[in-house]
């Protein structure tokens, strides 16, 4: 695991170590244990290294074997032991035992091709010398982030933005797209970012950088839902747990000590389970909980951790919440409001403390039909039988006439939507407020009419699925956005910011073009979710306890915290004069919001968090790239502060 940066010019114009050196050390702790450097005839690649392979010689930038084609590499290639004996057999010298190199010596025989040979999670960047091309590729998932951004006949390119805006920080000019997307979704899906310039390369995608011109193109997608049926359900067991396992046990390899992040959960619990079959020691597994036991999951992970001998390590958490949401948007480059970050963040820690690399059970959601919302979504198809015309003339003639807080006011304008709609209205969360009080601003909402809607990336994606069913068609569309850009991109920053690896293996490529190809009913059935993957559970040893239980996700205190530590915090920061001026909330909107929430008379705590976050961010993580030198505007002009917001 490491972090990369580095800058390409279109004019040979020299590029001096100590940029590519000043990028690196924008996220050194992506990488604590070595730096790499490349620095020839207008072309700066940079690396920092996590070493979990090949300690002694992995290191980066890694070249093949007259030295014209170097590569700098963020993550780990699973299948890296085989491709490197066909590589030997094919005339090719090796130099080190590392999986990065495997990447150069596929490039000298297929080209930009060669990522589709690469099993695992990976961001890299690869420079051919002799034809002053770049070649960029991000694995399909989205596991690894990789940014990127052209100016002045530059290439910039880095794991996070840090490292492009330390010296490039005239990029920081905001895009208000982006964060329409995030006040709708709680993160900003792929390809845009919080800032205009800098873009994210999506997962399964490929750039190429060559004679000035950049071309982005995409390089693997998810086969067609549903089209392959077992014959039984013992031969689906049977096939499911053995690609499972073997992807389990090729994330076992590690030069460093390496053990599980444990929720208690069906995913976690079931990854775990087939760990310990494949190691001859105890598996070490952390997890945490709060004493808060509506919340407290440690119970069920502590019931999994000693089915199967686990070497468990738990810790009850009482953070200093302040202390640590003000670090933590002080260090996300865009705003980010999934507050699941925190857990994450703290059992990253723990783990820290005693392995390197960690396996996690993350993906069984968007592939399984994990989520509520997706039963929520066979049980709503009913009010499919209500004519078109009435449920828009009631949308449009009827609602607004309605008192703002009947009961079943919000419920009735969904139900009342097209599928799609309803389905995007569900996971939006401004929308069905804005509805009765406006909580954007004036400026902000004349953005809105001048962009696209947020919603057009959820729509696009839906109009592509591979599927033909509804709930396979909703899989698709969280697995390009919803799990790439929140739960993975919270995964790598969490863990990264502890310097730790985290491996998922639910999302093994291959294991994932199996199961997609399962019947939409395989997943859900009788209302049950993540149906075939609980009995794999089951099969494998889990506790009934564990597997047949309400559904938590990674949970926190949210509501007690919002009522305690966090609420003199949040009244000081959502109605501060400062955050009004910057000019993006409708003040009234905003106290009605709290008022709602405050007085229990509505559970707000999900849209509050996600505004707290936001205007966080703007304080901890923009006003310190302000005194760094760079440029950014908020939608109002301050005049006391030259537009800076």
């Amino acid at each position: 695991m490491c972090g990369i940066a580095g800058i390409v010019t279109t004019n040979g114009e020299r590029i001096d170590a100590a940029t590519i050196h000043r990028m690196c050390q924008a996220i050194v702790y992506r990488g604590p244990d070595d730096e790499g450097l490349f620095v020839k005839d207008g072309a700066g690649l940079g690396m920092r290294r996590l070493s979990i392979i090949d300690i002694a010689g992995g290191h980066q930038p890694v070249f093949n074997e007259d030295r014209s084609v170097w590569v700098v590499f963020n993550g780990e290639i699973y299948n890296f032991p085989s491709l490197r004996e066909e590589l030997i057999d094919g005339g090719h010298r090796f130099s080190t035992h590392t999986d990065t190199e495997v990447i150069v010596h596929l490039y000298e025989e297929m080209g930009a091709n060669c990522v589709s040979k690469l099993r695992g999670m990976f961001a890299f960047a690869l420079y051919d010398e002799r034809r002053r091309k770049l070649l960029m590729a991000r694995d399909r998932f989205g596991k690894k982030p990789l940014h990127y951004a052209y100016q002045d006949n530059r290439l910039f390119f880095a794991s996070e933005i840090k490292s492009i805006l330390s010296v490039a920080p005239e990029l920081a000019g905001l895009n208000n797209q982006a964060l329409l997307q995030y006040m709708w979704f709680g993160y900003v899906p792929d390809p845009l970012t919080a800032f205009t310039s800098i873009h994210k390369l999506p997962p399964g995608h490929l750039l190429e950088f060559e004679n000035g011109k950049t071309h982005v193109r995409r390089y693997w997608d998810l086969p067609h839902y549903g089209d392959r049926a077992p014959r039984s359900e013992e031969e689906c067991l049977e096939e499911m747990e053995k690609r499972l396992a073997e992807a389990v046990r090729i994330r076992l390899i590690s030069d460093v000590p390496l053990g599980a992040l444990l929720s208690g959960g069906t995913d976690s619990s079931t990854v775990v389970a087939l760990m310990a079959r494949a190691n001859s020691a105890p598996v070490k597994t952390f997890a945490i909980g709060f004493r808060d036991q509506n919340f407290n999951e440690a119970p069920y992970a502590r019931m999994v951790a000693e089915k199967f001998g686990t070497d468990h390590h738990e810790l009850i958490v009482e953070p200093d919440v302040l202390e640590t949401v003000q670090m933590l948007t002080s260090s996300l480059e865009e705003p980010f409001g999934d507050s699941s970050m925190l857990p994450t963040y703290f059992v990253s820690c723990l783990a820290r403390k005693h392995v390197t690399v960690a396996l996690s059970g993350d993906g069984g959601d968007e592939i399984f039909a994990g989520y509520d919302r997706y039963a929520i979504h066979l049980r709503r198809q009913v009010f499919e039988r209500v004519p078109e015309w009435a449920r828009r003339f009631y949308r449009n003639q009827l609602y607004a006439r309605l008192p703002a807080d009947m009961r079943g006011k919000k419920f009735s304008y969904n139900v009342s939507l097209p599928w799609r709609e309803r389905y995007v209205d569900g996971i939006s969360f401004v929308p069905a407020f804005e509805r009765d009080m406006p909580l954007l601003s004036d400026d902000f909402r004349a953005v809105l009419r001048e962009t696209s809607d947020p919603a057009d990336v959820m729509y696009k994606y839906f109009d592509s699925a591979p599927a033909d069913d509804p709930v396979s068609q909703m899989l698709y569309v969280d697995t390009k956005t919803y799990m790439a850009a929140d739960i993975l991109t919270k995964v790598d920053r969490m863990s990264m910011l502890a310097s730790l690896e985290v491996r998922v293996p639910i999302l093994d490529q291959e294991f994932v073009e199996w199961a997609t190809r399962l019947p939409v009913d395989w997943k859900i059935r009788r209302g049950k979710q993540k149906y075939i993957l609980r009995k794999l559970a089951e099969k494998v040893g889990v506790p009934r306890e564990v597997l047949y239980r309400p559904k938590k996700g990674f949970a926190l205190p949210l509501v007690h915290w919002m009522k305690h530590e966090l609420k003199e915090l949040i009244e000081s920061v959502l109605l501060d004069p400062e955050t009004t001026r910057r000019g993006y909330f409708e003040p009234r909107g905003v106290r009605q919001l709290l008022d709602e929430h405050f007085r229990g008379r509505r559970d707000h705590s999900g849209r509050i968090w996600r505004l707290l976050m936001f205007e966080l961010w703007h304080r901890n993580y923009l006003a310190r790239l302000r005194t760094d030198g760079a440029q950014y505007e908020s939608l109002r002009v301050m005049p006391t502060t030259g537009g800076l917001g």
